[in-house]
């Protein structure tokens, strides 16, 4: 397995917010303290010591909102893997908890050692690890307190198949009529159900998904700002690099400079 980066005994200020792009990329998170995740616009908010494994195929939110944010997170990717993986029948982009959590936290530990220290069975220590801390996730159960259950309102499996689309395709022209239309429901009808939905207005979450994208083809590629704006369907260069210092703070170049 591919580990692309580790955190270990992570702290985050309170009201600190993040967000990750339906990448494809895998992320296993254990948190030490209280957090807030919204999945697909399901908000969970979680107690401390929950696991959670995002499948990377869908944009996901993460924060601290009442207290710092403590966490442990392994990015990986596991293509190679998909069988073994299939046969631990994971619980993915949902909490789980137990009441060992320490020996999955110790896991963490001793992969994040790992990863910085050299040797010659480095690569294949980490991959032994990460199957242990694999299987230990599997027989761990899904956490449901705090999680209300929005998938059985009307509309939100519509909604979320939209929302991943307009994520995974960022570069397609959307516009409200547009996804209405998708949605099969009245402009004014889908707006509504939209924001209360995802708590984002639709025309909001289409520049995150742009925006997420774009922030993904700066790290990942050596496109010029150009590319990475038509990429993201951006017909205008300056519009595009506007609307990412708007919502980064930097721009894309600058950005580009701090990966």
């Amino acid at each position: 397995m591919n580990i692309r980066c580790i955190g270990c005994d992570s702290v985050y200020d309170i009201g600190s917010v993040f967000r990750r792009a339906a990448a494809g990329e895998m992320m296993l998170m254990l948190t030490r303290s209280r957090c807030r995740f919204n999945v697909r616009g399901l908000i969970m908010r979680v107690p401390a010591d929950t696991l959670i494994i995002f499948d990377g195929k869908y944009p996901v939110e993460y924060s601290a909102e009442d207290c710092p944010l403590v966490c442990d997170w392994i990015c990986f990717e596991a293509e190679k893997e998909q069988d073994f993986i299939a046969s631990l029948e994971l619980t993915y982009n949902r909490p789980v908890s137990s009441p060992n959590i320490k020996a999955v936290s110790e896991l963490i530990r001793n992969i994040f050692d790992e990863f910085n220290a050299e040797g010659p069975r480095r690569t294949k220590t980490i991959d032994s690890l990460m199957r242990i801390l694999l299987v230990k996730a599997g027989d761990l159960p899904e956490v449901r307190e705090g999680m209300p259950d929005r998938e059985n309102e009307p509309h939100f499996e519509a909604l979320s198949e939209l929302r991943s689309k307009i994520y995974r395709s960022p570069e397609m022209k959307w516009n409200v009529d547009t996804m209405a239309a998708y949605a099969k429901m009245s402009r004014s009808y889908f707006q509504h159900l939209y924001h209360d939905t995802f708590g984002v207005s639709c025309i909001a979450d289409v520049i995150n998904g742009k925006i997420e994208k774009a922030k993904v083809l700066l790290g990942e590629s050596d496109r010029t700002v150009s590319q990475v704006a038509s990429m993201c369907g951006y017909e205008n260069e300056e519009h595009f690099m506007r609307q990412f210092k708007k919502n980064v703070g930097v721009t894309p170049t600058n950005f580009r400079k701090t990966l």
